[in-house]
């Protein structure tokens, strides 16, 4: 399966487009090498392609056994409505999923970023869509570093499930 997969890039990418493009191209990286940790955060996710059928399919291929993702948003409000796949996805693989929010936090401030062991995506302007992305060691311990310090100023959010009466 990975022949079929293109190299990640690295350097800059500019664009709403290069940005949703590089989004599915990580998560089918992910799933062809098996990467066996993943986080995703943006403040709200309503720009990524997670509802597209092709990404869900590759966020399930992605999902086994000693696998493990941690989605981090501001907020889950619009990706809950946007992104029903994704949703779906996130009640199939709650066990390996662990979802954070800051909702106190102002709508810029958290990192639109995925780290992986091997290779990071940093959207620094998400407006403009423009970033950069690469697997050199010194920017995946800095990415990993930003996420780690807003991941200890989240709390649980976006449950698999709801309950109500």
């Amino acid at each position: 399966m990975t022949e079929n997969v293109q190299a990640l890039p690295q350097g800059r990418f500019e664009g709403r487009e290069a940005f949703r493009q590089l989004v599915r191209g990580a998560l089918a990286r992910a799933a062809a090498e098996g990467w066996r940790e993943l986080i995703l955060s943006d403040p709200g996710f309503t720009d990524w392609p997670l509802g597209e059928r092709a990404v869900v399919q590759s966020l399930n291929d992605w999902s086994a056994s000693g696998r493990k993702c941690i989605l981090l948003a501001r907020r889950w409000d619009g990706a809950r409505l946007l992104h029903a796949r994704f949703v779906t996805w996130r009640q199939t693989w709650s066990h390996i999923i662990e979802a954070r929010a800051c909702p106190a936090a102002d709508e810029l401030e958290v990192p639109s970023a995925i780290w992986s062991p091997g290779w990071v995506m940093h959207r620094l302007d998400p407006d403009r869509s423009n970033g950069v992305s690469g697997s050199e060691p010194e920017r995946r311990v800095a990415v990993r570093e930003l996420l780690d310090e807003w991941l200890q100023k989240s709390s649980p959010g976006f449950p698999a499930s709801t309950l109500g009466l």
